[in-house]
């Protein structure tokens, strides 16, 4: 029997639990089979909220069943009126059993486990989750299948069977239900064409032009049915009307699964006032190509609304956050990011900071030579107490120390500055040289005069584009040998393992390894031997000087180290560090310098696009993505039993042998 505690009176300061929500609007997205079952539930989290004291129960159970742990319920708490106001719901290893006489008591199972949700009936009648932790302190096999009482009995309160196994069972997941709840509890979202009828702009909504709320509506269907894990999440202020919006699909959710180390939340479009107030999610892949990790619209720039969009993202990630994030230098944004991202390394785009200059410096007498100044500052000093020396003294010499914009740059230099980013890896999404910029992703298909409407029709179009990109070059790098005569055992070592546009970009720091014409250990301190290698670099144009850069090596442990900092920026060792590993005889670079997300063997298990574009049968990737849509549906129906896995299994092997023959078939005359 589930144990249950319950208290007749409030435990606490209650009015304290609604500290622990989301600020502002929140919403939940529950994902629902055909046989009322919630299929791959979010995590839960702060803010969700529910209809019932059940649902809550439900939801955790079901998440509890796909994570491979129990559940039970803690405590409930009531008012005099016997009504149900508060409750806990903990993991089944939680808190340990009383102490028993018996001669043979039972083994303790229970381990103290922290892992639980707290929720609370609101003002509104609905229940919200008010405290959350995930972690357990004892193993968990998700997909385990473990039998659990609570996955099998019925929930507390309700007559709902629980029943989450069953050859019945239906996979296909479809949104069942989106609640989209505002500050003041009031949900609902209205349909008609304009603004809601809405003839006064409030602030804080979406500005929104006649059929643009009904088009942003036929949008998310539109991309549901194409793809059954489509995920959007709709803010609403408090008279009911669109504020913010958050959307991805499926294959971006498994993509983010692959590439998670960094992500770019581009802006540009709020910065530069677009029709259309985009914020983008973008991450990148192993061919170096910008990824769509998501996308949101926001009504402002307010501190709030950056809160609400990370949140939604990060819900939808299923709670992992990158190790590091960059951004246009905001500090709404900066503020909003460490809230959501504390732990992960916030950054800033080196080269929209230098873009505003002129906007920011222009009217000053001498700006063409502050700009030269301020480049070669940022630009040419590779430690931090140079760079403060140079900056001090642009700063003192031009006169502008106390500008209040030269003033926030200085503030937030370890944001930006390359000087300070080198412990924090990048992968190569951050320019860092002069004339270098950040494009964005839908740079062609949007533009600051580009209606809502006409963004929704590109839309497909550019993320179409962009999956296109990566599927010809997963090819190219699987059928074609790039690398035909290599220079030295550095590119063919790599030739064999990344995909052609990493080496590429890696064969450039090979041709700049015969440019170092001097490589010179300095000095020995223990195992690390530090090494000074000459180059010539061109600066202002067409000049060149030779510049000292210094690497240091540990010959044991085969760790090498340059004060550039490509390794980090860019995901492979510099020219400097291969002249250091090539002096000292090494015909390899160390495994621990290479990186698996530049690998052309890497395993993803992307989702494709469910569209319904039609299949051109000479094109392979058309013939491929067709194919495995076809396979997916197979494997889908095969899962469902044990006779069904062992009939596909025999039909799979039938079918490999048929096209054995046709491969093998002499060509018709």
């Amino acid at each position: 029997m589930e144990e249950e505690c319950l208290n007749t009176e409030s435990v606490g300061n209650d009015d304290d639990a609604d500290e622990c929500g989301i600020e502002g609007d929140c919403a939940m997205t529950e994902y629902v089979n055909q046989t009322g079952v919630i299929e791959n539930p979010l995590p839960p989290s702060v803010g969700m909220e529910f209809e019932s004291y059940e649902d809550v129960y439900y939801f955790y159970n079901c998440y509890a069943k796909q994570q491979g742990f129990g559940i039970r319920v803690s405590n409930t708490w009531y008012r005099k009126s016997k009504e149900r106001y508060r409750g806990k719901l903990s993991c089944s290893s939680a808190g340990f059993k009383k102490k028993s006489e018996a001669n043979r008591p039972r083994p303790e199972t229970r381990t103290g486990c922290p892992a639980m949700v707290k929720f609370r009936l609101m003002e509104n009648k609905r229940w919200k989750i008010i405290e959350v932790e995930l972690e357990h302190n004892h193993l968990i096999t998700p997909g385990s299948g473990k039998f659990y009482k609570s996955h099998k009995i019925i929930g507390p309160g309700t007559k709902r069977t629980l029943q989450l196994d069953g050859p019945e069972e239906v996979q296909k997941i479809k949104l069942f239900r989106t609640v989209i709840v505002d500050a003041e509890g009031n949900g609902g979202v209205d349909n008609d064409g304009g603004q809601f009828g809405n003839d006064v702009l409030l602030p804080s909504q979406l500005k929104l032009k006649e059929g643009d709320a009904q088009a942003v509506q036929s949008f998310f269907f539109r991309l549901q049915l194409m793809d059954p894990n489509f995920f959007y999440v709709v803010e609403l202020n408090e008279k009911g009307y669109m504020r913010n919006l958050f959307w991805t699909d499926a294959r971006s959710r498994a993509a983010y699964g692959c590439f998670c180390d960094v992500i770019a939340i581009d802006t540009m479009c709020l910065t530069y006032k677009f029709e259309v107030p985009l914020v983008a999610f973008i991450g990148v892949n192993h061919h170096g190509q910008p990824i769509l990790l998501g996308c949101g619209m926001l009504a402002d720039e307010t501190t709030e609304s950056y809160t609400w969009l990370l949140r939604a993202w990060l819900t939808c990630m299923l709670g992992r956050p990158p190790q590091a994030i960059i951004t246009d230098h905001h500090k709404t944004l900066q503020t909003a990011v460490a809230d959501v991202f504390p732990r992960a390394s916030h950054c800033f785009y080196l080269s929209r900071i230098v873009q505003r200059i002129p906007e920011t410096l222009g009217e000053l007498f001498d700006f063409e030579a502050i700009k030269v100044s301020l480049s070669k500052v940022v630009y040419c000093f590779l430690r931090p107490e140079e760079f403060e020396a140079a900056w001090e003294e642009m700063t003192q010499h031009h006169g502008i120390r106390d500008h209040k914009w030269i003033q926030t740059l200085y503030e937030d230099r370890k944001r930006w500055v390359p000087a300070y980013l080198k412990e924090t890896f990048l992968a190569g999404m951050l320019p860092l040289q002069q004339n270098e910029t950040a494009a964005s992703f839908f740079e062609g298909y949007l533009d600051r005069h580009t209606s809502l409407k006409e963004f929704m029709d590109n839309y497909d179009q550019a993320l179409h584009a962009s999956r296109q990109r990566e599927s010809l070059a997963d090819m190219d790098s699987r059928n074609s040998s790039f690398m035909l005569k290599p220079r030295c055992f550095f590119e063919l070592q790599l030739s064999k393992l990344y995909t052609n546009e990493i080496q590429r970009r890696f064969e450039r720091e090979v041709e700049g390894m015969y440019s170092c014409f001097s490589t010179r250990q300095a000095y020995v301190d223990g195992q690390v031997m530090t090494y000074l290698v000459k180059e010539e670099v061109e600066v202002e144009g067409s000049k060149r000087e030779t510049r000292d850069f210094e690497v240091m090596y540990n010959a044991s442990e085969m760790d090498v180290l340059c004060v550039c900092g490509l390794f980090n920026f860019s995901g492979f060792l510099c020219r400097h560090a291969l002249s250091v590993l090539n002096q000292n005889g090494l015909e390899e670079i160390p495994p621990q310098y290479i990186l698996t997300r530049w690998r052309k063997d890497m395993k993803r298990s992307y989702v494709l696009d469910h569209s319904c574009r039609g299949i051109d049968i000479n094109n392979p990737i058309h013939r491929y993505d067709h194919l495995y849509k076809c396979i997916v549906r197979v494997v889908e129906e095969g899962r469902k039993s044990q006779d069904c896995s062992k009939a596909t299994q025999q039909a799979l092997a039938d079918m490999l042998s048929k096209l054995h023959l046709v491969e093998h078939r002499p060509p018709a005359m």
